[in-house]
């Protein structure tokens, strides 16, 4: 009765007030931010037994205060504070500011953390802070660049106002896109029935159009803001992911076949160098197309060679025994191999020797299974299996001597350094994508042999150019 009064009553003024009004219920959905820091029953203890009583109480307290003092409207909060609790709540609201803020930073990591596993965000430091929650990361430059945006935005807008009228836009439009986004998982995953997917998106689509076009009449006013940056975020998560594919495909698209890789090791000129050739790749299989390229420019290879992509799973640890997957590249005598290095999100990256180390001791663990499973395809009916056999297992240990023989010479890692140019005859806006923004963002973010600790004096680049 007193909503329908208050419609009556004020009209237009009411219906545009929705937007103040949204703001009384935000901050609710930054509990499900949480769900990566605490468990479902821990949020819903907190948010029955202290969160809704105290903002209850808090905001009936205001209206008490409203309903003696109409003229303090303005300020309310704190002048319904007695006079010498002022600074403590203060103080407190400060610091409850700060708390508030961690939601939000949770929320940002979380969703940051998830594109980038999808190949949807330029190569960020993600430091997981749990080893019994997946969700619990910290990502130090995005907090780094969410800090210093608050102090600008502070600074340019200086009143709370116009802050809030940002904000509100902001968590409408989240609320907007949850309902859509609920929609069609109800629809394709959970596979509901139809009138209850219908009376649902009635239900809270109505709603929350309702509060959004009051919130929007004030894009003006300072809500243009959670446009921009969305605006500026998803062209550059559009225009890494494009990219990103882009090259991924193009790669694939070139695998080296094992007719050319044995052309390439045939030539005369090619020659097998002491030591241990890493090359790393994003491609768990086949010969990626920059190792053409090495011997090209290099007609050489090491006699040990071993083509490497380094995997980070969503769990806590991988134990050491599991870590490093091979298979061999090509016939035996060739000596190379392929492996894909397999690390949880709480796994940290050994130091170059330490790696190296581990990496050839689960070469020669290969090896010798190996032997191991090729010998027991055959039977002891007759001496020529048993002799067979026999040479295979030396022939094992002779190549486990020789693994160790070529550590000691020396470990070289290479990575390919590949630059993504449009290709010729591309549109404008793909030229500006690729040549200009993309380079950017690469070239401005960790690097691969950064991000591996490779030390520089073993560290041998690879220029190739990739036109997509």
């Amino acid at each position: 009765m007193y909503i329908v009064d208050y419609f009556r009553r004020n009209g237009k003024q009411a219906w545009l007030s929705l937007g103040g009004v949204v703001l009384c219920t935000t901050g609710t959905e930054a509990m499900f931010a949480d769900l990566g820091h605490f468990n479902i029953k821990a949020i819903q203890l907190s948010f029955s037994f202290i969160i809704f009583p105290s903002v209850a109480l808090c905001y009936m307290g205001q209206a008490s205060y409203l309903h003696k003092f109409p003229q303090d409207v303005a300020d309310t909060f704190y002048k319904s504070i007695p006079a010498a609790m002022f600074w403590p709540t203060f103080i407190v609201a400060i610091l409850a500011a700060i708390i508030a803020s961690q939601a939000m930073l949770s929320g940002a990591f979380a969703i940051l953390s998830k594109a980038l596993s999808l190949g949807c965000f330029p190569r960020v430091q993600v430091v997981h802070t749990s080893k019994k929650y997946a969700g619990q990361v910290y990502i130090p430059e995005i907090n780094f660049l969410v800090g210093a945006a608050s102090i600008v935005v502070t600074l340019a807008f200086q009143t709370t106002t116009n802050i809030g009228n940002a904000y509100g836009i902001c968590v409408v439009m989240v609320f907007s896109i949850t309902t859509h986004l609920m929609t069609v998982v109800m629809l394709l995953v959970w596979k509901k029935n139809i009138a209850f997917i219908a009376a649902f998106y009635v239900v809270f689509g109505a709603t929350e159009m309702l509060y959004l076009t009051s919130i929007l009449s004030k894009f003006a006013e300072g809500g243009y803001l959670p446009f921009c940056f969305s605006l500026v975020l998803m062209a550059l998560m559009a225009t890494w992911h494009y990219v990103h594919v882009c090259r991924y495909w193009y790669e694939l698209d070139r695998i080296v076949p094992a007719a050319k890789l044995a052309a390439l090791l045939g030539r005369p000129d090619v020659r097998r160098v002491p030591g241990v050739g890493l090359l790393y790749s994003e491609l768990v299989q086949g010969v990626p197309p920059v190792f053409p390229r090495l011997v090209d420019k290099m007609p050489s290879v090491h006699a040990v060679f071993v083509f490497m992509s380094i995997k980070n799973l969503p769990i806590p640890r991988v134990a050491a025994a599991e870590r490093f997957i091979f298979r061999r590249v090509g016939p035996a005598e060739h000596r190379m191999f392929r492996c894909v290095a397999r690390y949880g999100y709480t796994d940290q990256i050994e130091a170059a020797k330490d790696f190296s180390d581990s990496l050839l001791d689960g070469l020669k663990l290969f090896v010798h299974e190996e032997a191991a499973f090729s010998c027991s395809q055959h039977t002891d009916d007759n001496d020529g299996d048993g002799a067979l056999r026999a040479a295979q297992a030396a022939a094992a240990e002779e190549e486990k001597r020789f693994i160790d023989a070529e550590l000691e010479r020396g470990v070289v890692y290479l990575t390919g350094e590949a630059d993504v140019v449009a290709a010729p005859g591309s549109s404008l806006i793909k030229r500006i994508v690729v040549n200009y923004v993309y380079t950017f963002l690469r070239k401005n973010l960790s690097e691969s042999h950064k991000a591996l600790a490779i030390p520089k004096d073993q560290l041998l680049k690879v220029g190739i150019t990739y036109e997509i």
